[in-house]
């Protein structure tokens, strides 16, 4: 469910009109809803709240998926903890006032400068995912001379994902650590005084829309633990990752958080110690519209119709990297039949290419349409390539809204750039 719904003629975003945001705002933008954002996260955390065997989890967002501020800060009301991977993903769940406590720490490739950062942060837990790292934050904290709480990321080899480049889990992949080798590095992190061994963490991939790999993951860590606890090593918490799919297509019906949720308890519950859930793309992904403008349509002799958008693959890149597919639906359709469009952008790239043969309504120069699921990894992947300025981000509540990132000027882009001195 979305708070994106069609009245009077036309695609509001609760209480607002998608048209008068690009009247204001102008195009491409990405319009947010709060409604549906808190109604997102809610529905997952009551749903394993509802589990006593889960023991009440810590729901960790995971800010990759939209890491806007003011998005990150209307979860962190609601009590969300934070997934982050870099140290500027830190930063903004603090600045979103996301305790520090509740922020987990994770990636393949954190540099020292990084896990100081976190440590001086007082995150909850950096999760560690090779034996050089181990010693790197090993080393850090003793120089610093408290503890770092840490997890073992384990690879359970279980692949899970809508696309090869979204899982995570496989043997193959360069996330975490092979289950032979978990055992013993998190003996290690155990005995080290330098280092606070919390538990252990996974995360098989993104898009999942079906629980059968999860639950075959989950299967795998609960009996890690159990190995580890009866080698006498205490653990105190359980990172299970997030990956739960959302339909982009009409025709997919993903599994619900009240499906995920009983397939957790059944698996991972029960065993007296935190779990940590780090939901992303079920929470944002469905709040979030990128809004775009019809440039002109490009009408072929051979009868194909390419609508040209103002919006490009820089400002939703999933379509050209995933061959991802959104819904595209017209602010205010017009009266006729539906026929096939090619809906491209202006990039000089054949990859700026967002449908091919998209059955929409009759369109003109000046329409709106809007890319429907755009909330998770739409405004976070954006770049300025081709010197196309970043889209704007705007938060909608009941009949309000706000800017919460600005489009930048063309002064303020090149303002960035400093000319090399023999020039």
């Amino acid at each position: 469910m979305n708070h994106f719904e069609v009245r009077e003629g036309e695609l509001w975003c609760e209480e607002v009109r998608l048209s008068q945001i690009a009247e204001e705002v102008g195009t491409p933008v990405y319009v947010y809803s709060t409604a549906t954002l808190e109604r997102h996260y809610r529905v997952f955390r009551d749903a394993l709240w509802e589990y006593e065997a889960l023991e009440r989890p810590l729901v960790a967002y995971a800010v990759k998926a939209n890491a806007n501020v003011s998005v990150l800060a209307t979860l962190a009301r609601l009590g969300a903890g934070a997934d982050t991977v870099s140290q500027g993903e830190i930063r903004r769940a603090l600045a979103a006032g996301m305790p520090p406590e509740r922020i987990v720490f994770s990636g393949v490739g954190k540099t020292g400068d990084e896990i100081a950062f976190a440590l001086g942060a007082g995150v909850g837990r950096i999760n560690v995912e090779s034996e050089p790292e181990l010693t790197l934050v090993e080393a850090i904290a003793a120089a610093r001379g408290a503890p770092a709480p840490v997890a073992i990321r384990v690879n359970p080899d279980v692949e899970g994902g809508g696309h090869a480049k979204i899982s995570t889990g496989a043997s193959a992949s360069k996330f975490g650590v092979s289950l032979a080798q978990a055992p013993v590095l998190y003996a290690r992190a155990a005995a080290s005084p330098a280092l606070l061994a919390q538990g252990l963490a996974c995360h098989i991939g993104s898009q999942i829309t079906d629980l059968a790999p999860l639950k075959t993951a989950y299967l795998v860590m609960r009996g890690l633990v159990e190995k580890l606890r009866g080698e006498g090593m205490a653990i105190a918490s359980l990172d299970l990752g997030g990956g739960l799919g959302v339909p982009y297509f009409q025709q997919t019906d993903p599994p619900t958080p009240g499906a995920f949720a009983a397939m957790a308890a059944a698996t991972a519950g029960g065993l007296g110690l935190q779990l940590i859930f780090e939901p992303g793309r079920v929470i944002a992904a469905n709040a979030g519209i990128l809004l775009s403008r019809v440039i002109h349509i490009n009408a072929r002799p051979d009868g194909r119709k390419f609508a040209v958008l103002d919006a490009a693959m820089n400002d939703l890149l999933r379509p050209a990297i995933y061959d991802a597919f959104h819904d595209i639906r017209p602010v205010a359709a017009r009266a006729g039949a539906r026929t096939p469009y090619d809906v491209v952008g202006p990039i000089c790239e054949s990859g700026d290419t967002f449908a091919r043969d998209r059955k929409l309504p009759p369109l003109a120069r000046g329409d709106l349409l809007a890319f429907m699921t755009a909330g998770a990894y739409g405004a976070a992947m954006a770049s300025e390539y081709n010197s196309r300025l970043l889209a704007p981000e705007v938060l909608v509540r009941r009949d309000a809204f706000a800017i919460v990132r600005p489009r930048p000027s063309y002064e303020e882009m090149l303002a960035k750039e400093v000319r090399a001195p023999w020039l």
